[in-house]
């Protein structure tokens, strides 16, 4: 039986529009969409976002019109809201309502917790408790705004006879007792240079006092306020003669280019560069080296002369002492830094001694 060309066009024309619907049949996944909410809490009418984007699926019509719920209403809780587990993230955030006793016990555990993590601590204001007066006497007399003097006279007499220079290394030499003026300088710090100042000057000379008779004469020169150190610096070089011989522990590289330098800053004439200067440094090194420990000065005066130090406070700390002061704080140790220099200076004037005795005995 022969087919025309119009019936073959016909069949073929069926075929395709089979072919067609069967693939307007052929299932797609339907897209999740969350149904809407109203703004009084109740689920709005299905939307047609889920046809449009994913074409025709199951449910949907062939113009796009959705036929059926895929999803169910949420039962609404009280007041027509629901609860804020189930409700999607944007409709959570408009919700105004105050926290409940429990969400802010969480909030408060979880702030506790980040603070130990971090390891922060809440700072508690501590009162102040009043300690009385606060101490601040200083010994001696102001003789100068910020500058105060301290002197004391010591009952030992000068030796009688001029006093040789042969230990240290000066043969044939001698020096008259009254001359000497052994002195001792307590210091910013050990640096030296411009930013290193002076604050206290120490000096022991013998001197015969009218009323006390032939000692020792401890003068001492301490500045309170930074303004107060040319004062100072006057106030030494008015003890200072042509014929004054400077004595010192080491004051040669360290006490004596320092005050060099503050005369310097001070725009003042320097008094020192031209008087002798005596170290008692390096024939003491010279003689002791390898007896004891070491040769600082407080440990000669310990193992040579037989002088312990009560309550003695090192030199190292005085920088820090001077500074709280200054600060407002309290003069006791400021004090103790007063009494260090005096023992000082009084070291001096006996190790010079014991030097001479020692150079004056054979072998």
């Amino acid at each position: 039986m022969g087919v025309t060309p119009e019936k073959l066009r016909a069949l073929r024309s069926q075929a395709g529009l089979a072919g067609s619907q069967a693939s307007l049949r052929t299932v797609v996944p339907p897209v999740p969409q969350s149904n809407p909410i109203s703004k009084d809490g109740t689920a709005s009418a299905p939307s047609l976002s889920a046809c449009g984007r994913g074409g025709l699926g199951r449910g949907c019509s062939e113009d796009g019109v959705q036929l059926s719920q895929s999803t169910p209403p949420q039962p609404s809780g009280p007041a027509g809201r629901s609860s804020s587990h189930e409700l999607p993230l944007a409709v959570r955030k408009r919700d105004s309502s105050p926290p409940s006793p429990r969400e802010r016990e969480g909030a408060k555990a979880s702030i506790e917790s980040l603070r130990r993590l971090l390891g922060v601590r809440e700072r508690k204001v501590v009162p102040l408790v009043s300690r009385g007066p606060l101490d601040r006497a200083l010994p001696g007399e102001e003789v100068a705004p910020g500058l105060r003097l301290i002197e004391t006279h010591l009952p030992y007499p000068a030796p009688a006879t001029a006093l040789s220079l042969a230990f240290a290394k000066r043969d044939g030499e001698a020096v008259d007792p009254r001359a000497l003026l052994f002195f001792d300088t307590e210091t910013t710090g050990l640096a030296g240079g411009t930013g290193t100042r002076a604050f206290m000057i120490g000096a022991a000379d013998w001197h015969h006092d009218p009323q006390r008779g032939d000692g020792l004469r401890i003068r001492q020169l301490l500045i309170t306020t930074m303004a107060a150190e040319p004062a100072m610096l006057r106030a030494f070089a008015g003890w200072l003669a042509p014929g004054t011989v400077l004595s010192s522990y080491n004051g040669r590289c360290y006490d004596s280019p320092l005050l060099k330098t503050r005369y310097r800053l001070a725009r003042m004439a320097c008094p020192i560069s031209a008087l002798d200067h005596v170290d008692l440094l390096f024939p003491t090194r010279r003689r002791y080296r390898g007896v004891w420990e070491n040769c600082r000065l407080a440990t000669i005066e310990r193992e040579l002369l037989k002088i312990v130090r009560d309550d003695d406070l090192p030199g190292s700390e005085a920088p820090a002492a001077w500074l709280s002061f200054l600060r407002g704080g309290p003069a006791r140790n400021l004090r103790r830094v007063a009494e260090h220099n005096h023992q000082d200076v009084v070291t001096l004037a006996r190790l010079m001694e014991r030097l001479v005795q020692a150079q004056a005995v054979p072998g």
